[in-house]
C-alpha cells in the first residue's frame, strides 16, 4: 500500500555569497547546522526514529566529499544508527533528495526521514587529473569545480557541452526573449525578495548560522533597477543578452526538510505543512537544459491528476531569466502571477545542492501560510534534465 507523505517542517540557511559571509563555514557543517535546527524544532521527535537522511550535492570533490549526508549526520549529534546517503542530480540534487525521501515513506522502507541538500560554491576546490603516464615532464591543467563542465569527454557531441550561459543565449535565440525582458524580470525578481524579506515571510523559515552576521539572503540587491542591469555587459556573446545580473549568482547554503508518513506525524505532535503528490524527471537535449522544466511540469501535474488552473503557487528555479521566460514561454497555461511570489534564485541565489530543497520548502510554507492550495517546484537541470514535485496542502 502506497502512504501519504507529509512534509512536517522545512528550514533554510540564509544563502550566502561567493566568498561572502558563509564562505568560512565547511559545507558539512552548514548541512549539519540545518538537520540539528530541523529537529530541534520538533522536540518531540525521537531522532533515532529517522530511517534516513538524503542530502543533494552537485559537487563532491571538496570537503564534501564520502557521502556528505551521513557525515552531518554525524557533525549534528544524531544517533550513530541513523544513516545517510548523498544523491546528485547536479542543480535539482535537493529535489530529488526529497523524491527518494518521499519514495522511501510511501512505500514503507521509511516512517520518518530528512532530505535536504548543501553546497559552498566558494570552497569548492580545484582538481588534478592523474596524469596518463608516469613522470610527466610537462605542465599538468587543474579544473575548477564550482560549476558547470570540466574534464569533458570527447565523445559527447560538441553542441551538447556549450557553457551554461551560452545553453540560456540558445533559449534566448529559440523564444526572442530580449535583454530589456530578461532584465525586467531579474529587477522583479530582486523587488519581490526584499519585500518579501521586510514583510517577514521568510523568518519561518530561517535558522541564523552561529558566529556569522547573516541576518538575510547575501545577493539581494534592494536598489537594483532595470537601468542599472541595463549597464551591464554581456557575458557569453558580445552580441549576447546573458549577463550576471540576468542570471543566478554562486552561492552557500544549505537547507532540510522533515519528511514522515501517518505513524511517524504522530509522533512529531504537528501539523504538517504540505503533502507529497507527484513527481516527474525528464530529459531532453543537454545544451537546451534551461528548459528541461517543461514537460517535468507537465508530468507532475498529471501523474496527481491536477491541471495549471488548481495551482495556487510555484517556484521555478531562476538559473536564467531567459531560461525562466523560455520556460513560462513553452508553458502558456501557467499563470506568471503564481510564479516565486517570494523572489527567486536571481536574487535570493543557488547554491546547487541546496536549492531543489530551498525550493521544495517555500512551496510548503506558503500552502501553511494560505492554508490549502496545490503548489509546484521546479528546476532545470545542467546536461538536460528537468524536475519537479507537486505538493497539497
Amino acid at each position: 500500500m502506497i502512504r501519504d507523505v507529509y512534509i512536517v517542517d522545512a528550514v533554510r540557511t540564509p544563502v550566502g555569497k561567493y566568498g561572502g559571509a558563509l564562505s568560512g563555514i565547511r559545507p558539512d557543517d552548514l548541512a549539519a547546522l540545518v538537520l540539528r535546527g530541523l529537529l530541534d524544532r520538533t522536540p518531540g521527535l525521537d531522532p533515532a526514529r529517522i530511517d534516513d537522511v538524503f542530502l543533494g550535492n552537485a559537487n563532491g570533490a571538496g570537503e564534501e566529499n564520502r557521502d556528505v549526508a551521513r557525515m552531518a549526520v554525524l557533525l549534528a549529534g544524531l544517533p550513530v544508527t541513523v544513516p545517510g546517503v548523498t544523491v546528485n542530480r547536479l542543480c535539482a540534487s535537493g529535489m530529488e533528495a526529497v523524491v527518494q525521501a518521499a519514495r522511501a515513506v510511501a512505500v514503507g522502507d521509511a516512517s520518518v526521514a530528512i532530505a535536504g541538500g548543501v553546497e559552498s560554491m566558494s570552497r569548492a576546490p580545484w582538481v588534478l587529473p592523474k596524469p596518463e603516464r608516469a613522470f610527466p615532464a610537462g605542465h599538468q591543467e587543474l579544473y575548477s569545480t564550482t560549476i558547470g563542465w570540466r574534464m569533458v569527454n570527447e565523445r559527447l557531441r560538441p553542441e551538447w557541452t556549450v557553457a551554461l550561459g551560452e545553453g540560456a543565449e540558445l533559449v534566448a535565440d529559440k523564444h526572442g526573449i530580449t535583454r530589456e525582458q530578461q532584465d525586467a524580470f531579474a529587477a522583479a525578481s530582486h523587488e519581490k525578495a526584499a519585500l518579501a524579506w521586510k514583510n517577514g515571510l521568510y523568518d519561518g523559515e530561517i535558522l541564523p548560522v552561529d558566529g556569522v552576521p547573516l541576518s538575510r539572503d547575501e545577493t539581494i540587491r534592494d536598489t537594483t533597477s532595470t537601468e542599472k542591469l541595463a549597464t551591464l555587459r554581456t557575458v557569453f556573446r558580445e552580441d549576447g543578452t546573458v549577463t550576471a545580473g540576468n542570471s543566478s549568482p554562486l552561492n552557500d547554503g544549505a537547507a532540510a526538510l522533515l519528511l514522515v508518513d501517518e505513524d511517524g506525524l504522530a509522533a512529531t505532535g504537528r501539523e504538517p505543512l504540505a503533502r507529497i503528490r507527484a513527481s516527474a524527471v525528464t530529459a531532453l537535449e543537454p545544451q537546451l537544459f534551461g528548459l528541461g522544466p517543461v514537460e517535468a511540469v507537465r508530468k507532475a501535474l498529471a501523474k496527481a491528476g491536477r491541471g495549471f488552473g488548481d495551482l495556487t503557487t510555484v517556484e521555478l528555479n531562476e538559473a536564467f531569466a531567459a531560461q525562466a521566460l523560455g520556460c513560462l514561454a513553452e508553458l502558456p497555461e501557467l499563470d506568471p502571477d503564481l510564479v516565486n511570489p517570494r523572489g527567486g534564485a536571481i536574487a535570493i541565489g543557488h547554491p546547487l545542492g541546496a536549492s531543489g530543497a530551498r525550493i521544495t520548502g517555500a512551496v510548503a510554507h506558503q500552502l501553511a501560510a494560505a492554508g490549502s492550495g496545490l503548489g509546484l517546484a521546479s528546476l532545470c537541470i545542467g546536461v538536460g534534465q528537468g524536475l519537479a514535485l507537486v505538493l497539497e496542502r
